[in-house]
């Protein structure tokens, strides 16, 4: 019945049978709070490459951050529907939104990429620990980004993200797609300077 819903594109909403309080379901996660620290600090010192190479970022301090919008017609329509009362605001955080690419894709897509052009950087010797991170935007650094190449199979979203910064960087990147795949995404790649190769089949 729930896959039928969805095939026919009807409005459905789902609920998790094993949903588990955060407690339990937190011992099984492999990140630790450490994990967590470490990525916040690296966001926070790529932020000001980010706010030299894509402006967009500069209301957020050059993180990439999407904003909130209280939905109190959602909480009411909820609170009717189940019978119970909601503490509280509801929120929605739309990561539609999300400065670069527009999708929630772009977080973890943009981080990974980062991750990766920090380590190149460090060990290449161009960059030294404490440094301002906008040199990132410099020539240098796209040159040296330049000597190594990223892939990944995308429909699109996650693509984007990845193509978009990458190719900022000065990486050279390959994005894997199906042929039907939007082509205004597909467009907007090859205009980042990324290559694009598509397949008749599922990709």
């Amino acid at each position: 019945m729930l896959m039928e819903r969805l095939r026919t594109l009807q409005e459905t909403c789902w609920k998790n049978p094993k949903l588990l309080p955060f407690r339990e379901a937190v011992k099984d996660c492999p990140l630790s709070m450490e994990d967590v620290l470490d990525a916040s600090e690296r966001l926070e010192r790529f932020a000001a490459y980010f706010r030299v190479a894509f402006p967009q970022t500069e209301p957020a301090g050059g993180i990439v951050e999407s904003p909130l919008r209280k939905i109190g017609a959602m909480q009411q329509l909820l609170e009717a529907e189940q019978a119970v009362s909601i503490p509280g605001s509801l929120w929605l955080k739309m990561d539609s939104h999300l400065p670069i690419s527009g999708s929630i894709k772009a977080r973890g897509g943009v981080y990974e990429v980062l991750k990766r052009a920090e380590e190149i950087a460090l060990a290449e010797g161009i960059l030294q620990p404490g440094q301002d991170y906008s040199v990132f935007n410099s020539l240098a650094f796209r040159q040296c980004f330049s000597r190594y190449s990223i892939a990944v199979g995308s429909t699109g979203n996650l693509g984007l993200s990845i193509g978009i910064v990458g190719a900022q960087l000065g990486f050279r990147v390959t994005v894997h797609m199906s042929a039907d795949a939007r082509q205004w995404k597909k467009d907007l790649l090859r205009s980042k300077g990324v290559e694009v190769r598509e397949y008749l089949s599922d990709y």
